[in-house]
């Protein structure tokens, strides 16, 4: 089935286009592959990729070429809520690991997986850039940050059930100040 942006998404896709010289229109390739993985679920697919080849008239290995490096772009399906684990040395040393394994085992699933219910897929990534703040993970476009195991499942069971989460510190830390005692 082939991919075609909705009205409110062409209109979008005129704008990214007209910010770049009509010889340079390639260069939308990755504000275009960000625009069509919102309306596709959260992914890249082929139909995708072919799409934006037709609209920047290049070849459909170039975009792929881009989507398959950058990781945020996903090119498979993936749950409603991509939980992405920061692994690097801060979180590590802030717990991660005892996070990932307490929802390995109380979801059924490992990292690049998706739950049976598709709400969640969990996916390891390297530094999200809030060290200060760990253990970080994204879910989605924001952060959950200062987690404890217990915080985080009840982020999850709050996914769950449909409610939001509180975006940032879960201590109440404020942006990367201390944390009062």
């Amino acid at each position: 089935m082939a991919f075609t942006f909705n009205a409110e998404n062409q209109n979008k896709v005129k704008e990214i286009l007209a910010k770049y010289p009509p010889e340079r229109k390639k260069s939308a390739v990755m504000p275009l592959l960000d625009l069509a993985q919102r309306q596709n679920n959260n992914w890249i697919s082929k139909e995708v990729i072919a799409k934006i080849a037709e609209i920047l008239e290049m070849p459909e290995i170039k975009v792929y070429e881009v989507a398959s490096f950058y990781t945020m772009y996903n090119l498979k399906p993936v749950g409603k809520y991509l939980l992405q684990f920061c692994k690097t040395t801060p979180c590590m040393l802030r717990g991660i690991d005892k996070i990932i394994k307490t929802c390995e085992e109380k979801f059924g699933i490992s990292m690049d997986q998706t739950t049976v219910d598709g709400l969640f897929t969990f996916r390891e990534v390297e530094c999200l850039g809030a060290c200060v703040n760990a253990p970080v993970v994204q879910i989605n476009d924001d952060f959950a940050e200062d987690l404890t195991e217990e915080s985080f499942l009840k982020i999850l069971e709050d996914l769950k059930n449909g409610k939001s989460f509180q975006v940032g510190s879960q201590v109440g830390r404020k942006c990367s100040a201390p944390v009062n005692n």
